[in-house]
């Protein structure tokens, strides 16, 4: 076996370029499948961290009698689950928030996580520092602590073990550190700075409210389908132990018709993005395929050089077998030497797709080349080295010392059985690189749609955002809030280069949302009858004129509407059309979110605005001001939580930042912010993921074409040396170089053609998976398909030129005397 190898490395060595094109070829197909395996095994395959993590669930609800297919818990659903359970081992709630921090310096706002006490233990993760809460601390009126995460404990407190039993100020609320996580802990894909227990209290807890997310770990032999069952149970029991909210019934809930949801909790993390990663594995696997196709000619014609030798060493003795296991030896080193190289490539290709990946992809930190990437590379290796090598074995692996001596010696001209093998490789890879270029062009319609999309607002490199959160704590009048945020406001506009500024509870497509029920009076509702489920935000005056949304009807708030409480609202175009046909018909009427609540008229009609991203339909929303009465069960509400947005020129430069963080420190100077970015950024986030798909699919295209493109000039060069001695008899008898050239192109322009007819039909098959990717436009969109296939054409016209234009330059004198 070693003198085989040696053998094989010296054949290798003598042929320099072969093998350096081979391995480069290898290389690229292997190290892009590596670099995407890599990121598919970080973030589908490998287990959360999180001791038998096979165990975790997520737990939620749906409720198909209002549409709903996602709906999380409420406090109701926890206490009755947390008790009435006969499949959990521990079970708890959850949510992410924001908390301001003063007295520690600079006031500064940071990302916090709320739980119940058995969020922890269900997780298996203790304290590196402290304890984790107990019954006691998750308990209305006990005294309030905190856990502190590894990273904020190092960046706040140097890393000081005394820090337990300390207290700081949240939201100007004194809470005591109780403990700190392990610097390995991560609480699914998040990355909170501070830990803080509910301590809701079950007397206080009512139907509804479903706003929180439920991790369960499963007792040992527990099916996902058994603990279904089990929630599905206990669903009816919530109805008969919670009273419903006033102005809502039982029966109300009743209709909601909700359905358990228990599912693995890794579905938490990562999503609906297994099928993107999933086709991005796809497209780059096709890749291979391409290369493999690839090497497997340039195989062919090495080993149709080699026919003499070989049938020279059969007529010595030399078995089949064993030039079989020469040529597959060959092969498969160079697979396995093309996917060390491609180790080499994903590694520094991970660099780069890690670092353009969108922050919304999850568990980012997780990918990495592992045992078990290399061991994916390696079967890849050995694999690819045997399907490339199989062509030329079955092709020249028992060569006949007769049809060799019958063949004439190797300036003959082919027949066109020898042609056919390379021909069907080139016809295989131009129809797989034509799925991959349409399938990228797709996305690049899709791109360039979004891109056409009129999103509600205008201008988002000119709209600085910065958001803030007063507490209760601070403040406590709501009255109070409503003024400083005005004065804060009126500050900001005296800025040299704002234009205008308002604040409302969030910006479009930042994904600070919250949906409810929403009534109008001029509908009537059957006992126990649900409305529709509408997108709420709350809004400053001013607010729709600072982003640029359209006033379609009506007016504005103005500030004697929040200051005198009138009960008025302003909603979208879209939510008019859908209750009274007409945008402009919605005025006058009127609408609230409870059944208790008051009535209030709506005064304007704007713009719809794409709140969910570009690519998504735009929600029919309800803009009720950030100053109001008798709303959620408050006489008096204010919207603590703001982001203001600020129309500039100057928007994203750090001396205009400097001078919007002195206009709200001169208001109130313990208030942190955060959220500072621009509108742009805010709106590009929203088509990451988009985005990311798009880059993908174009380099995966890209490839494919090159690899194409160079497998039609390789097959048509070799058809061209093989023909010297009939071109040069027909240049000898007159033929004209055009003429000449033409048919060489021809040639290989035909066997595009025959790709293209293949890759269309593939293409036609394959891309309705990409439907749900695609944002007005088909999967069979003629205007792509037409126009890829025209270009793939004409790049092998262009590669099946140079060749030809060797061809008509053949001297026949010279063709013939090499004969």
């Amino acid at each position: 076996m070693i003198k085989q190898v040696k053998h094989v490395l010296r054949r290798l060595l003598r042929s320099p370029v072969f093998t350096a094109v081979t391995l480069a070829t290898v290389a690229i197909g292997i190290g892009a499948n590596s670099a995407i395996f890599s990121v598919v095994n970080g973030v589908l395959l490998k287990p959360l961290p999180y001791a038998d993590a096979e165990g975790l669930v997520g737990v939620g609800q749906s409720a198909p009698g209002i549409g709903i297919n996602v709906l999380q818990l409420s406090f109701s659903d926890y206490f009755t689950f947390r008790d009435e359970n006969r499949s959990f081992q521990e079970f708890g709630l959850w949510n992410n928030d924001s908390v301001s921090i003063t007295g520690l310096g600079a006031p500064e706002q940071i990302d916090s996580l709320n739980v119940t006490e058995g969020i922890l233990p269900a997780l298996g993760v203790q304290p590196a520092l402290g304890h984790w809460f107990t019954a006691k601390d998750d308990s209305p009126g006990s005294p309030a602590t905190a856990i502190l995460t590894y990273g904020y404990w190092m960046r706040k407190f140097g890393g000081d073990a005394s820090v337990i039993g300390r207290r700081i100020l949240v939201d100007s609320k004194a809470k005591e550190i109780i403990g700190v996580m392990p610097q390995s802990f991560r609480f699914l894909d998040n990355e909170p700075d501070l830990i803080i227990p509910f301590q809701s209290d079950r007397n206080k807890a009512t139907l509804g409210n479903f706003s929180y997310q439920g991790i369960a770990r499963l007792k040992p032999g527990v099916a996902l389908a058994q603990a279904n069952q089990d929630i599905a149970r206990m669903i009816p029991i919530v109805n008969t132990k919670f009273p419903p909210p006033p102005g809502f019934s039982v029966k109300l809930f009743e209709d909601l018709k909700i359905l358990p949801d228990v599912h693995p909790l890794k579905h938490d993390v990562i999503g609906d993005l297994g099928k993107v990663l999933w086709v991005l594995m796809g497209s780059i696997g096709v890749v291979l395929l391409i290369a493999c196709a690839n090497v497997a000619n340039l195989l062919l014609v090495r080993a149709e050089g080699r026919q003499q030798e070989m049938a020279i060493r059969s007529s010595l003795g030399a078995n089949w077998t064993e030039i079989a296991r020469e040529l597959l030896m060959e092969s498969v080193f160079l697979g396995l030497a093309g996917g060390v190289l491609g180790l080499g490539l994903a590694y520094a290709g991970l660099k780069v797709l890690v670092s353009i990946a969108p922050a919304s992809l999850p568990r980012l930190q997780d990918i990495y080349i592992d045992p078990r990437v290399l061991l994916f590379t390696l079967t890849l290796s050995f694999l690819a080295g045997l399907l490339f090598g199989l062509i030329p074995v079955v092709k020249y692996g028992a060569p006949s010392m007769a049809s060799v001596l019958r063949a004439g010696g190797r300036t003959l001209s082919q027949s066109k059985e020898r042609h056919r093998v390379r021909n069907t490789l080139v016809v295989l890879q131009v129809a797989l690189a034509l799925v991959l270029l349409i399938s990228s062009g797709l996305m690049i319609r899709t791109f360039l749609a979004l891109q056409h999309v009129q999103p509600g607002f205008t201008n988002p490199n000119q709209l600085q955002t910065v958001r803030l959160y007063i507490p209760e704590a601070q403040v406590k009048e709501p009255e109070r809030v409503a003024r400083m945020l005005q004065e804060m406001q009126q500050r900001i506009s005296e800025i040299p280069g704002v234009s205008s500024a308002s604040f409302a509870n969030s910006v479009p497509t930042d994904g600070n949302n919250s949906n409810d029920l929403l009534y109008a009076e001029d509908r009537s509702y059957r006992e126990g009858e649900i409305p529709p489920i509408r997108r709420f935000h709350f809004v400053a005056p001013g607010f729709f004129h600072t982003i640029g949304t359209r006033l379609i009807a009506g007016r504005d708030y103005t500030w004697t509407d929040l200051q005198d409480k009138h009960d008025v609202v302003i909603v979208t175009e879209n939510l008019g059309r859908e209750l009274w046909h007409d945008p402009s018909n919605a005025l006058g009427k009127r609408i609230r979110e409870g059944m208790k609540d008051d009535w209030r008229e709506i005064i304007g009609v704007v713009q719809d605005v794409h709140d969910n991203g570009a690519d998504q339909k735009p929600p029919s929303t309800v803009y009720w001001p950030v100053v109001m009465k008798n709303i959620y069960d408050a006489p008096n509400y204010v919207q603590r939580g703001t982001v203001f947005a600020i129309r500039s020129t100057r928007a994203g430069t750090e001396s205009f930042l400097k001078e919007i963080r002195q206009a709200i420190w001169s208001i109130n100077a313990n208030l942190p912010l955060t959220g500072i970015r621009t509108m742009e950024e805010v709106y590009r986030g929203s088509m990451a993921r988009s985005s990311f798909t798009l880059v993908m699919l174009a380099i995966a295209g890209s490839m494919a074409l090159l690899l194409g493109v160079v497998g039609i000039y390789g097959v048509i060069s070799y058809s061209v040396s093989q023909r010297t001695r009939e071109i040069g008899i027909r240049i000898a008898l007159g033929a004209q170089p055009r003429t000449l050239r033409a048919m060489v192109v021809r040639n290989g322009v035909l066997l595009a053609a025959v790709g293209v007819a293949f890759g269309l039909a593939g293409a036609a098959a394959l891309t309705r998976i990409m439907a749900s990717f695609l944002f007005d436009v088909n999967a069979l969109d003629p205007l792509t398909y037409c126009a890829v296939s025209a270009g793939l054409l004409a790049a092998a016209a262009a590669a099946s030129y140079i060749p030809a234009h060797k061809a008509s330059s053949v001297n026949p004198v010279d063709a013939l005397r090499a004969e």
